[in-house]
């Protein structure tokens, strides 16, 4: 009988909820907001940490003192993984790449290091695993402009059989693109380097793409939701918001929320892929790449299983949220505007 893994304490941030984490690939964007929704529920996380410690430390404030503890390891290190996990009942593994390096490919990441999580996670006898996948995964991708389709699409989908192999009892969540600050979605769109001279170059102008983008806040709610609902166990769940869009419709949104003069959308040209060619092989993270491009234009399917709202989540739309995370990027954004001086942006229309 262990008397550490009893729940202690009235709930919250200094009490001890019971759950142990380890949660592979915190130092993302999701990762962040998953450890804090953790954190403010007394529970305990391991943050296994590949970069530099610096971009993982300000996670230790989401957790009460000596809550939240880091670990450095590396995926093709099976040791670092054990040392991890020893002391866990949840493993999370979000890890994953958006572009591929020398040193790390899709498969070594989505397919080889998400079956060798699922696998030592199986032997050290953890109670649950929670794997993130791809909404859109899948192992024949729309073919756009990438011969084969997008390569991290089929990953992804690889990914995930892998994990079902070793792990079968494992809860996977499928998000769709993910919004929320400092996100990839919402200032990807509008980054300078996205654009091109004022246009905003997209695949038929995004008017045959329609996405169904999901806050980042509730898929860190359902995580937790997942940890505590034992029907959660071997499920998938298909992370998407609550409305349906088309691309072209929220691109104009985003840059009435920016407030941009002249934008309009065109068509992407053969001088735009080789400027995502050349800046996927940039030496600093990349923009832009052919893979993103790929993706960012093939259409999010309709979820036909469990959603989000299975898990207790009420879903957040875009709309109530664009606003408040692009305001930084607003043209002109050091005038002082007078209350009033300028209308709410018109929100995008929703498809049914």
């Amino acid at each position: 009988m262990n008397l550490a893994a009893y729940k202690r304490g009235r709930g919250g941030r200094s009490s001890f909820s019971g759950t142990v984490a380890t949660i592979f690939g915190a130092s993302g964007f999701l990762g962040r907001y998953i450890v804090a929704k953790l954190g403010r529920t007394g529970s305990q996380v391991i943050v296994p940490y590949r970069c530099d410690p610096y971009e993982v430390q300000r996670l230790k404030l989401s957790g009460d003192l000596g809550q939240v503890l880091f670990l450095p390891f590396d995926l093709k290190n099976e040791d670092s993984i054990r040392k991890a996990m020893k002391y866990s009942n949840v493993v999370i593994n979000l890890v994953g790449r958006d572009w591929e390096t020398k040193n790390y490919t899709f498969d070594d990441v989505h397919v080889e290091g998400s079956r060798r999580i699922a696998r030592i996670a199986k032997e050290m006898e953890v109670p649950r695993l929670i794997h993130f996948s791809a909404l859109n995964a899948t192992p024949e991708p729309q073919q756009i402009y990438q011969e084969g389709g997008s390569q991290y699409l089929k990953s992804k989908y690889f990914g995930e059989l892998a994990v079902r192999e070793e792990y079968p009892d494992a809860t996977v969540i499928r998000p769709a693109d993910i919004f929320g600050a400092e996100d990839r979605f919402t200032r990807y769109y509008v980054n300078t380097w996205r654009r091109a001279h004022g246009t905003l170059p997209l695949w038929k102008k995004g008017t045959e793409t329609i996405k169904q983008p999901v806050f980042c806040s509730d898929v860190a709610e359902a995580v937790v939701n997942a940890i505590k609902d034992p029907d959660a166990v071997g499920k998938v769940f298909d992370a998407v918001g609550p409305h349906r869009y088309y691309l072209s419709d929220l691109i104009d949104f985003f840059y009435r929320i920016i407030r941009y003069p002249r934008f309009k959308r065109i068509n992407i040209t053969p001088v735009f892929r080789a400027k995502a060619y050349y800046l996927s092989h940039a030496p600093n993270e990349p923009i832009c790449t052919p893979d993103k491009l790929e993706r960012e234009h093939i259409t999010d399917r309709i979820p036909d299983g469990l959603t989000l709202e299975d898990l207790g989540v009420k879903l957040t739309p875009i709309e109530q949220r664009a606003i408040f995370d692009l305001k930084p990027f607003r043209f002109n954004a050091y005038y002082h505007e007078a209350l009033g001086e300028f209308k709410d942006p018109e929100h995008p229309p929703v498809i049914l």
